[in-house]
This record gives C-alpha cells, sequence and structure tokens, in this order.
C-alpha cells in the first residue's frame, strides 16, 4: 500500500491526508466542481476531478471514484465518514477493482447497517439492546400490538438509517399510525429503504459510545465518549471521558463493544453506540463502521492516532496500541462549529467565508477545511471545523474551551459558535447534569433573548463599526456579514459575545 485515494472532502479528508504523510503514503484527492480549490486538494499530492457539486453525480459515485483510483495510480482507498462510507456496495466495488479497501469487511458494514440484524446479532452475542423488534414492521395492526406489549412511549426507527432521520417518538397509539407512515417516507428518501421497526423508548438516557480497534489478532477498546448534547438526534458536542461513566462500568461497557465488534468480524476502527439510562443500565443503540467526527477527543485522552491506526491495520500490520488496560488521561472536548444559525431553527448558512481567525494556545486543536475566500454551499454538510481542547480535567477543559471559542472568530455565514458559548457557560451543563434530551429543556441556550445590557453593547458596538468604517472609507457590514472590513466586523462580532 503506497498510494491512498481519499474518498471524501472537507475536514476529515485533510485529516486523512495528513495521516498518509505521517505513515509515509501518497495521498490522491477527489473534488466536486465546488471544491477545486479546497484545503485537502492543495494538501494532496495528487488531485482528480469527479464531476460537478451535487453529491450524487461526484462523491457518491462509486463509478467514478473507482474511476479516479484507476487514473491516479492509487492501490488503496479511504472512505472518510459520511458519503459511501458505510455502503457495502462501495467496500465490494472496491475490493473487485483490486484496491485496498481501510475499513470493515463488506460483510460487518452490512450486517450492522441493517438496525434489525444488527439487534439480533447482538443478542446473539449477548450484547444489551432496547427491549424492541428484531424485524422490520409494515402494517399497523402489529405495530400497534408490539408497542402495547412493549409500553409506551416507544420509538419508530429506520431500519437501514443513522444520524437521526426516519425516527418518530409516540406515545399514544392514536399518534402510532401516522409515525409509521411519515418515518418509512423519510427513510425510503434518505436510505431508499423503507423500512421501518419498533424500540421501547428510553427516557432521559445519555449518549454514551465505546471506540473499538481491532487488527487481524485482537480486538480492543479505547474508552467512552459522551455525546448527550444532541438537537434532533444530531451531535453538536462531545467529550471523552464521561462523568456518568466509572472504571466498572467503562468494564462492562468495553467489553460490550468488543463483543459486539467480534460478533462481526471486525477489522480497523469503529463505534459502538449505546444508551445510558440514569438506573446505570446500557443498551446497543448502533455500530458506525467508519471513523467517527469525534474521534479526537479519544485521541487526546488516550494518546493514539486512530487514523494511523486505519492505515496500518488495512496495510495487514498490528495495531500500535499496546494491549491490556488502558485508562484515559485528561478530559477533551470537541465543538463541532457548522454553518447553521442557531436563532433561526439551526438552518444553513450559506456565503464566503470573509475572514477567519483560528484559537492558538496550549491544549488547543483545529481540524478544519475552510480558507478566507471559500464557499460555503448547501450541496454538503453543514460542518465547517471541529474545535477541540485537551486539559488535566473537565473544568479546566471547559475553561480553554470558552477561552478558544472567544479566540475564534468567523465572519461570512453564521455559525452555532455563540450556542457553544452559551452551553459551556451554562452550570448544569458545567455541572454534567446532561442526557439526551438536555437541549430540548433547554430552548434558552439555543434562542437567547436580548437584555437591556446586550442591547446597549449591541448600539457601542454599532458605534464604533461605523466610526471604523468611516474612517477606513469602506462600506460598514451588511446585517448578513457580507462586504466589509474586518476591522469593523470585528467590533461587531464584540458586541455579540
Amino acid at each position: 500500500m503506497n498510494r491512498v485515494l481519499i474518498a471524501n472532502r472537507g475536514e476529515i479528508a485533510l485529516r486523512i491526508v495528513r495521516a498518509c504523510h505521517e505513515e509515509g503514503l501518497e495521498a490522491v484527492a477527489v473534488y466536486s466542481a465546488a471544491d477545486r480549490s479546497s484545503p485537502h486538494v492543495r494538501a494532496a499530492d495528487r488531485a482528480v476531478a469527479i464531476g460537478p457539486a451535487p453529491p450524487s453525480e461526484s462523491y457518491l459515485d462509486i463509478e467514478r471514484l473507482i474511476a479516479a483510483a484507476a487514473q491516479a495510480g492509487a492501490d488503496a482507498v479511504h472512505p472518510g465518514y459520511g458519503f459511501l462510507a458505510e455502503r457495502a456496495a462501495f467496500a465490494e466495488a472496491v475490493e473487485r477493482a483490486g484496491l485496498v479497501w481501510i475499513g470493515p469487511p463488506s460483510d460487518a458494514i452490512r450486517a450492522m447497517g441493517d438496525k434489525t440484524e444488527a439487534r439480533r446479532r447482538m443478542r446473539q452475542a449477548e450484547v444489551p439492546v432496547v427491549p424492541g423488534a428484531d424485524a422490520a414492521v409494515d402494517d399497523v395492526g402489529p405495530a400497534l400490538g408490539l408497542a402495547r406489549e412493549l409500553g409506551y412511549p416507544v420509538m419508530v426507527k429506520a431500519a437501514a438509517g443513522g444520524g437521526g432521520r426516519g425516527m418518530r417518538v409516540v406515545r399514544t397509539p392514536e399518534e402510532l399510525p401516522a409515525a409509521l407512515a411519515s418515518a418509512a417516507n423519510e427513510a425510503l428518501k434518505a436510505f431508499g429503504d423503507p423500512r421501518v421497526y419498533l424500540e421501547k423508548l428510553i427516557e432521559q438516557p445519555r449518549h454514551v459510545e465505546i471506540q473499538v480497534l481491532a487488527d487481524r489478532t485482537r480486538t480492543i477498546h479505547l474508552g467512552e465518549r459522551e455525546c448527550s448534547i444532541q438537537r434532533r438526534h444530531q451531535k453538536l458536542l462531545e467529550e471523552a471521558p464521561s462523568l456518568a461513566v466509572d472504571a466498572d462500568l467503562r468494564e462492562w461497557m468495553g467489553a460490550a463493544a468488543v463483543a459486539a465488534a467480534e460478533a462481526v468480524g471486525y477489522l480497523g476502527a469503529g463505534t459502538c453506540e449505546f444508551l445510558l439510562a440514569p438506573d446505570r443500565a446500557f443498551y446497543f443503540l448502533e455500530m458506525n463502521t467508519r471513523i467517527q467526527v469525534e474521534h479526537p477527543v479519544t485521541e487526546l485522552v488516550y494518546g493514539v492516532d486512530l487514523v494511523r491506526e486505519q492505515l496500518r491495520i488495512a496495510a495487514g500490520e498490528p495495531m500500535r496500541v499496546h494491549g491490556g488496560w488502558m485508562h484515559p488521561r485528561g478530559w477533551a472536548i470537541e465543538c463541532r462549529i457548522t454553518s447553521e444559525d442557531p436563532a433561526d431553527g439551526f438552518l444553513p448558512s450559506t456565503g464566503r467565508i470573509e475572514y477567519l481567525r483560528v484559537p492558538g494556545g496550549p491544549g488547543g486543536r483545529w481540524d478544519g477545511a475552510i480558507d478566507i475566500g471559500d464557499e460555503v454551499t448547501l450541496y454538503y454538510d453543514s460542518l465547517l471545523a471541529k474545535l477541540i481542547v485537551w486539559a488535566p480535567d473537565r473544568p479546566q477543559a471547559i475553561t480553554r474551551m470558552r477561552r478558544a471559542l472567544d479566540e475564534l472568530t468567523i465572519l461570512g455565514v453564521a455559525t452555532n459558535q455563540g450556542f457553544h458559548r452559551r452551553l459551556l457557560a451554562d452550570p448544569a451543563f458545567q455541572e454534567g447534569d446532561i442526557d439526551i434530551q438536555f437541549l430540548d429543556r433547554r430552548a434558552d441556550l439555543i434562542q437567547p433573548t436580548l437584555s437591556a445590557d446586550d442591547l446597549t453593547r449591541l448600539a457601542v458596538a454599532a458605534a464604533l463599526a461605523e466610526d471604523a468604517s468611516r474612517r477606513s472609507r469602506l462600506p460598514i457590514a451588511s446585517s448578513d456579514g457580507a462586504g466589509s472590513d474586518a476591522w469593523a466586523r470585528e467590533a461587531r462580532l464584540e458586541g455579540l459575545r
């Protein structure tokens, strides 16, 4: 394995380019028409155009990706996350082309990608699963009977789903028919598969996931990540370790995750997601058969480069991580910085990156792939970058992240940066009193109201910006942050803080 084609874009593609270079491998980028000058393209050793901006005509086109690998002389393919990373058909196409697939076997991807099949496999492996069906339900009558047996509330979930799509909470029998229909319709549009199934709804659980790593001789786990800060089942902030998990619980959950991986013949890096109930009971939710967005927090507390381990394992080499018990060291937090406006329902924001200031200082990490002048479009996911910090303990990690967020400046598109500031300053979050419904109860963190002091600061900032604009003879920033001088926009931003 000498030259790796990266079948992805953005920050994860740049992350993989760097790992390839550190492993002494050449990296080949692919790009759509919208990504021609993106950082991951410039960082790679070679780059191949694969089509127009729409993902269906570029990053999701298996034939074009295989052709790009042949054109570049690549001998391996890394899928990153998203797009085709969890498509068994892509893994099989890569292998048919005589290339190395940097990921788990296609059979493992297929088994874990079908949620009902995954539940069946986990039961056989004695991994605890949420009470529910191990087969899809396609008729209201049987669904009503199963829901009655499980006890309301229940969750309707897409059998081929993930990422919160094709999911509906049902609290009464009257709600179930409509929930089945809408979940199936959403699942069909999102995954091309309308099958849905039922699970008991676990009230106010934490979302805790376990990182696993497997080579050809052993499977290990690298502790847990706390991923309970979510909105509409989309993660916004992650940390490692979790306040809710002590050494004993970590050992039990880790053993369950290893058993889950071994049950499907797993290879490489993967993540088992669990719901952790208030009574410390935990239930298998799903397995992500790829590298996770939030993998950096595990890397920082365990001192492991997971992407380099993926490359080594795919090349047939043993993992570098030693065997035996590993303990997390310190605390890491990751904030997903997205081009979304929390005050407008987290709707995506588009535009040109006009100004970018990345945080510095000790214990910080910026996994991003945006530069001044880049266009943010609606074609791709809204994730711009990941801001990660490490500190000796959680309070210090929170303090460090708050400082880093204060240093970060992105102008030209709306972002969720202000939301993260409010979250990290919140006493309940600081005490660790969270679960996956936390943000459902805290609308104030998402859409804050302006106090009289806030309005005063905004007025002062606007006056400073107006004065700066007059003196520089450049137009003042418009309300959407476009077309102004950077100093004036910095003054406006200070008022919003």
